[in-house]
C-alpha cells in the first residue's frame, strides 16, 4: 500500500521534530539540514513513547523505548483507519498527561502525524480550529496541507469515521 502523497510542493522540515506542547513533539523521517540537503531523523532514546504512522528501518526508536506502530495514508481514511488515528491519539494525550516525552511521526512530520497530533490535543481539551492553528504555528505552515485530514479534525473523528464507514468498500 503507497501510504504517502507528494506533499503538494511543501518544502522538507527545516527540524526533525518540534515540541508543539511541553511533551508532545511532532516529526518525520527526513528533515532539510544546513544547505537544504535531506537528512535522515533518527529517534534514540530521547522520547518516552514514540508513535510511527510511517516506519523506515534504522530511524529508532532504541529498543527500550515504546513504539506504537500504526501506518496510515496520506489520504483519504477508511473508518478503521480513521479509529487507528483516535487510538493512537487518546494514547499520546495519555502519556502527555502523565508527564511522558512523545514523538509522533510520519514521513516528514506535516499530515499524519498533524492529524494525529492534533487529535491529541483536542483529547487534552481544545477546540479543533485551535489544534490546527498550533499544530501549524509550531511545527510548519506546511502542517495539515491534506484538506481532508482537517476536515476529519472540523467535524470529529467519531462522525468521520461513521460517514467514511456509509461509503462501504471502494
Amino acid at each position: 500500500m503507497k501510504t504517502r502523497q507528494r506533499e503538494r510542493d511543501a518544502p522538507e522540515p527545516q527540524a526533525p521534530w518540534n515540541e508543539i506542547t511541553p511533551g508532545l513533539w511532532m516529526g518525520g523521517h527526513f528533515w532539510a539540514g544546513p544547505g537544504g540537503r535531506t537528512r535522515s531523523a533518527v529517534a534514540d532514546a530521547e522520547f518516552d513513547l514514540v508513535v510511527s504512522l510511517f516506519t523506515r528501518a534504522g530511524h529508532g526508536p532504541h529498543p527500550r523505548v515504546e513504539h506504537l506502530v500504526g501506518e496510515i495514508p496520506d489520504s483519504p481514511l477508511t473508518a478503521e483507519q480513521i479509529r487507528t488515528v483516535q487510538r493512537l491519539a487518546m494514547a499520546t494525550a495519555k502519556a502527555v498527561h502523565d508527564d511522558r516525552a512523545v514523538l509522533v511521526r510520519c514521513h516528514s512530520g506535516y499530515n499524519r502525524s498533524g492529524l494525529v497530533v492534533a487529535q491529541t490535543l483536542v483529547e487534552l481539551g481544545q477546540e479543533p480550529a485551535a489544534a490546527v492553528d498550533l499544530v501549524r504555528r509550531r511545527r510548519s505552515p506546511w502542517a495539515l496541507n491534506n484538506r481532508t485530514f482537517e476536515q476529519y479534525l472540523t467535524i470529529g473523528l467519531d462522525i468521520a469515521a461513521l460517514l467514511t464507514g456509509l461509503e462501504g468498500p471502494v
